[in-house]
């Protein structure tokens, strides 16, 4: 039967593929503990609909580790969620100092790597359109982010085009 090579095809249509770009992965990866720092203490201080409920909050904290912590040592460990808490507490009141500086300069960074508003790959929109906005729209939680103009105009269109809000009025 042809139908999986139909499928196959219809996903790809559906579904853009990513680039391959190593310079987006390494962008992403220089930045994995500013981030989690940053935006996961944030995402539980916020009217998010997914942490309405403090089931989903704690789910949340129990499943995403801050650094230094390594993912099985933060689930599996003996740490109790009061400590998790007080952890994501603490990174949300005395971290902010620390790492905004480097998301910042991070964010300088990335412009030029953005080939334009519609798509951050000379090829088109991509997944790696996917990706980087879904990163960029919660680092748009963070208040003091400082967006250089082609990284915000890159943001507004595809929160535009996608019909999805950013973080803006939520910003701590």
């Amino acid at each position: 039967s042809n139908l999986p090579n139909i499928f196959i095809t219809l996903c790809h249509l559906a579904f853009p593929t990513a680039t391959g770009r190593t310079d987006f992965k390494q962008w992403q990866k220089s930045l994995q503990t500013t981030l989690r720092m940053l935006t996961r203490p944030r995402y539980m201080k916020t009217a998010l609909p997914e942490f309405m409920q403090q089931d989903g909050k704690d789910a949340f904290v129990k499943n995403h580790q801050l650094p230094p912590y390594e993912k099985k040592d933060w689930k599996e460990g003996d740490m109790s969620m009061d400590d998790k808490w007080a952890l994501y507490n603490e990174a949300l009141e005395t971290k902010t100092d620390e790492y905004l500086p480097q998301l910042n300069e991070a964010l300088k960074e990335l412009e030029p790597m953005i080939y334009s508003k519609e798509a951050c790959s000379e090829g088109g929109f991509s997944y790696d359109d996917i990706d980087l906005w879904s990163r960029l729209r919660s680092i748009s939680l963070i208040k003091g982010a400082e967006f250089p103009k082609g990284v915000k105009e890159y943001m507004d269109y595809h929160e535009k085009a996608a019909d999805v809000p950013l973080y803006w009025n939520m910003q701590i």
